[in-house]
């Protein structure tokens, strides 16, 4: 593995930092306190090419590869997960499932309009009673003819309300026994009669980001709008998760680091007992952890970018990322209020909304327990990831250098 970054990352992270910086930084204590997301958001992201950014150019993208994605993440959620969260929904959790598991006739449907940034795209698999037990849904996807029926309610969904489509779960017949097998996905336009979506406000953090809830209440979708083969859903949505994670995991690198910069700057203006506070050692102690998990997690989130370039399964790596990253995320917001004193407290500084931000990535997208149990699995021999019926695909360099 080479770790030097080239000038296309370097410019993409240069892109992606200006925009957070001078763009969003100066407005977004603002729109955190409103509790809504910035009107802006999701057109800038288009414009910079970024919800299309790791799609390859013959479906509307910038056909740049998973690291490039790594980085932007790393850097929107340097200033705000909101930015990051609605760049991880829109591709890490719905195009790359198109990409990966469309027809060509889905991708040019569904994946040029999102991948331009025409149309803005979310996931549909948490549920009011299902969370991490996925196959416990009450979704229903029911045959007649050659369309589906669906009924339903999504709970806890990135940008319910700003997105055109959604990657919806569903259970439809199965002749197993197993629940999982049952579950079938699809993409919906929320322009569909009888789809209905609403906010959800009162959050602890992520408050000037989109979050809602969708229903479905006979939503007629004709058997071209199916994803993969039915009962394949379960496998879908576990693959869209690889791809989630990976960008959770990059942004919450981004926290640590916004974390540490922070603490580093208070604690070389703080005074306290005749010298700076970072002549501590117990404030010292705090901003080394930081600094530590930084490289840990920036090397986490490096190597499985370079594993999912290289085409191969990445689902261990990037659950250790995961898992590692947004608890010391979390861990690095909080002791960062800690170095702050009473100002952490207060939102004159950006460090309590780190903290309010990051508890929730511990818990979205595969909790840390979930995390914790899979590794087990895996470590034991009592999980095996079994074969997918497609990968993602490899990163081309070759064709995205004749493509510029």
């Amino acid at each position: 593995m080479d770790f030097t970054l080239s000038e296309e990352h370097r410019q993409v992270q240069k892109m992606v930092r200006d925009f957070a910086v001078r763009e969003v930084a100066p407005v977004i204590k603002e729109f955190d306190r409103k509790q809504q997301m910035p009107p802006f958001i999701l057109p800038r992201l288009a414009e910079l090419g970024l919800l299309g950014l790791c799609i390859p150019v013959k479906y509307g993208g910038q056909g740049m590869d998973y690291l490039a994605l790594g980085i932007a993440c790393e850097e929107l959620d340097a200033v705000d997960t909101a930015l990051r969260t609605a760049l991880s929904v829109h591709v890490g959790l719905n195009s790359l499932a198109l990409l990966q598991w469309g027809t060509e006739a889905q991708k040019q449907q569904f994946l040029v309009p999102q991948a331009r940034g025409e149309k803005y795209a979310m996931y549909g698999l948490t549920e009011p009673a299902a969370g991490s037990d996925v196959a416990g849904m009450l979704s229903t996807a029911k045959r007649d003819g050659s369309d589906y029926i669906l009924n339903g309610e999504k709970m806890w969904i990135s940008l319910a309300t700003k997105a055109h489509h959604i990657l919806w779960f569903a259970k439809t017949e199965s002749k197993s026994d197993d629940p999982h097998d049952a579950i079938t996905a699809f993409m919906v336009e929320t322009d569909r009669p009888g789809v209905t979506v609403g906010d959800i406000h009162g959050k602890l953090g992520v408050r000037a980001g989109s979050t809602g809830w969708v229903n479905c209440s006979g939503v007629r979708v004709p058997e071209g709008n199916r994803i993969g083969l039915e009962g394949e859903g379960f496998r879908i949505a576990m693959s869209c998760l690889d791809s989630g994670r990976y960008t959770v995991g990059a942004g919450c690198v981004g926290v640590i680091r916004a974390s540490l910069e922070a603490s580093v700057k208070y604690a070389r203006e703080r005074k306290t007992f005749g010298r700076e506070i970072g002549r501590h050692q117990l404030v010292q102690q705090k901003i080394a952890g930081m600094a530590r998990d930084y490289q840990i997690g920036e090397l986490l989130y490096h190597k499985v970018a370079w594993m999912k370039n290289r085409g191969q399964r990445n689902t261990r790596e990037t659950s250790t990322l995961k898992w590692f990253a947004t608890e010391a995320a979390f861990e690095a917001a909080n002791n960062a209020i800690q170095v702050h004193g009473s100002y952490g407290y207060s939102d004159e500084y950006d460090v309590e909304r780190y903290m309010r931000n990051a508890r929730v990535t511990t818990i979205y997208e595969g909790t840390s327990e979930i995390q914790q149990l899979m590794q087990a699995g895996i470590a034991l021999g009592y999980r095996t990831d079994g074969a997918l019926r497609c990968e993602l695909p490899a990163f081309d360099a070759a064709a995205w250098q004749a493509e510029r």
